[in-house]
């Protein structure tokens, strides 16, 4: 953890804004801008970028994972700027937070992948860079979005240590635990080879 350099209120702070730049719903936005319904009737009605792939419309998916990644990226820059190291790190919980459990969706969001991957850049690029390598390559491989992530977010905090990264660690081996229990349900269905593809009717 970093050195503590900001005021219990400016924490506070930045954990509002951080949760309020995660809960942007892009996925919703882009569905309904681009006219191609409602995303929560589609798929696995999940709000990120894999299920607004199955609308079939690629730019609208890749305009959501670049997205869901920025506000991450943002979260922790603007922290880290304005106020230091540790409101950089309260920002990326929050905002990854904010993207699984949105106040205006009923608390009910994403799964946090593409913010998650969005904060690490963010936090150390290095460790981000490598996480975004292993969830492509394991797609590449398995075309399978939820192992992607899982194995992505499972390497990430011993990456953390591995380039020098330290002062992130037990924040990503926080953040790795709530993805994995985000997708437990696609744990299951990995168990039993019932878990679809890339492009699959659910995630």
């Amino acid at each position: 953890m970093p050195v503590s350099e900001s005021s219990l209120l400016i924490l506070l702070l930045w954990a509002i804004i951080g949760y309020a730049l995660g809960a942007i719903p892009f996925g919703l936005i882009l569905t309904r801008a681009f006219g191609l319904g409602n995303l929560r009737e589609i798929g696995s009605g999940n709000i990120g970028a894999t299920n607004v792939l199955r609308t079939g419309n690629k730019p609208a998916a890749a305009a959501t994972l670049v997205l869901d990644a920025a506000k991450g990226v943002a979260a922790v820059l603007l922290a880290r700027a304005l106020a230091g190291e540790d409101a950089a790190q309260v920002a990326a919980l929050a905002a990854f937070l904010g993207h699984c459990f949105p106040v205006w969706l009923g608390f009910k969001g994403g799964k946090g992948v593409a913010t998650f991957l969005g904060l690490l850049l963010g936090l150390a690029w290095p460790v981000g860079v490598l996480a975004c390598a292993i969830w492509l390559a394991t797609a590449a491989i398995s075309r399978i979005s939820s192992l992607s992530a899982l194995v992505a977010a499972a390497w990430s905090p011993l990456m953390c240590l591995l380039v020098g990264q330290g002062q992130i660690f037990l924040l990503t081996l926080l953040l790795t635990s709530l993805i994995i229990w985000r997708h437990r349900t696609n744990l299951a269905r990995l168990k039993d080879g019932q878990e679809p593809r890339i492009g699959g009717s659910r995630g």
